[in-house]
């Protein structure tokens, strides 16, 4: 049997190649970017993280042994530590105060996306939460990377596209991928296919947060 990542992938190709091509990196990718709706997606990422920070820290918690525990421990360390100074520099060029972000409401995106994670970090098993986790680090990382390749070298979103598309930050994929490969490693086909489902569902929660960013999407009512 192939390793479960490269079946999700396989399985995902269309859904990341949407959020490829999506307007928002393909206006990102460009530097054409809209200002505004960057600020939308930076101050929902903030928000994000420290939910995406909170799953990290109970995958800890679920994690089977001292390694693992280490390994997304520090995940979660940097999910809230190393990414905030990323969104730091950028919300000291906007004038976005601390009072602001904490008065900012979760978009609806950002706030179905955090609540799924945290609702399976709470309820599901380790190999379910690891399936649902992998998306954002690894999404990122491609993304990052694409854009990379293409982008100018006077993109005013030259922080954020060197951030995924660093070494660093792809050694934690590579580390990410690993973990969720091996917890794949011998589970029951059901148990399989429900990480498959909670992959899936994270996948397509990654395009939806992009996309409300682009439409610097609020609550309706």
């Amino acid at each position: 049997m192939s390793a479960f990542s490269a079946e999700a992938w396989a399985r995902n190709a269309a859904v990341y190649e949407a959020i490829r091509t999506m307007p928002f990196n393909a206006e990102l990718a460009a530097g054409t970017l809209r200002r505004s709706r960057f600020r939308h997606y930076i101050l929902q990422d903030a928000h994000y993280l420290i939910g995406f920070g909170r799953a990290l820290a109970l995958a800890a918690a679920k994690a089977p042994d001292p390694d693992r525990i280490v390994q997304f421990a520090r995940a979660a360390e940097t999910a809230i530590v190393v990414e905030r100074a990323l969104h730091g520099g950028f919300f000291r060029d906007e004038g976005i105060t601390p009072e602001a972000f904490a008065a900012t409401p979760l978009s609806p995106a950002c706030d179905h996306y955090v609540s799924y994670l945290l609702a399976t970090a709470y309820a599901e098993p380790y190999e379910i939460l690891l399936g649902a986790l992998l998306p954002c680090f690894w999404i990122y990382a491609e993304v990052g990377r694409d854009i990379h390749a293409r982008a100018a070298a006077d993109n005013p979103y030259r922080a954020w596209i060197d951030t995924y598309a660093g070494e660093d930050f792809f050694a934690a994929v590579t580390a990410m991928i690993a973990a969720t490969d091996a917890a794949a490693e011998g589970v029951a086909p059901a148990l399989r296919e429900r990480m498959h489902r909670a992959f899936a569902r994270a996948t397509q929660l990654e395009w939806l947060f992009w996309d409300g960013a682009y439409r610097e999407a609020g609550w309706p009512v």
